[in-house]
């Protein structure tokens, strides 16, 4: 079975940083792509509300929905334990050619855990949208994105059921591993 085809996310965040994330893409579905990193590299870890939810090493399942205002990660240690989900609100990925995507962060973002949600960087997009670097129209839109996914999360009607369906394991599987 020849390996999923690699994707190319070009990942702009206002100003001018720009950052390409090379991942699989493991299902091509019309309204869900899920791409898989084996292993990201970082720095640092991430924490959040005191735990490390991603670090060196870690595999990330990505969800990307076409037409949407945010995409999906699901963050693990580097041992392969689930730590939670990282919604990042950007704008709707647009899905090029030979597997060149292209998005912009909008610095607001949401995480799920066992705990509940917690909205992340409305500091950032405020300080993003005073510098110019994001337009008013955007940052309400961000602002409304993330509040509703936190308040669909709390209810239990969020994220779709495929976030749930493919995990690590069945990442790893597609990949023939």
């Amino acid at each position: 079975m020849p390996s999923p085809p690699l994707v190319r996310i070009h990942y702009h965040r206002p100003p001018d940083r720009l950052e390409v994330f090379e991942q699989h893409l493991v299902l091509d579905a019309p309204d869900v792509k899920v791409t898989f990193a084996s292993a990201v590299t970082r720095d640092r870890p991430i924490r959040i509300a005191g735990r490390t939810v991603l670090e060196y090493g870690s595999p990330v399942v990505w969800f990307t929905f076409p037409e949407l205002w945010h995409d999906i990660g699901r963050f693990h240690t580097a041992a392969g334990e689930f730590t939670g989900l990282y919604v990042n609100v950007v704008t709707p990925v647009e899905l090029g050619t030979d597997h060149r995507w292209e998005s912009t962060d909008l610095f607001v973002d949401l995480w799920l855990d066992d705990r509940g949600a917690l909205v992340l960087d409305r500091n950032e997009l405020e300080e993003a949208r005073r510098l110019g670097w994001v337009d008013d129209a955007t940052a309400a839109r961000a602002l409304a994105e993330v509040e509703l996914l936190r308040v669909e999360a709390e209810a239990g009607r969020w994220p779709p059921p495929v976030v749930e369906e493919w995990t690590l394991e069945r990442a790893r599987s597609a990949l023939g591993g």
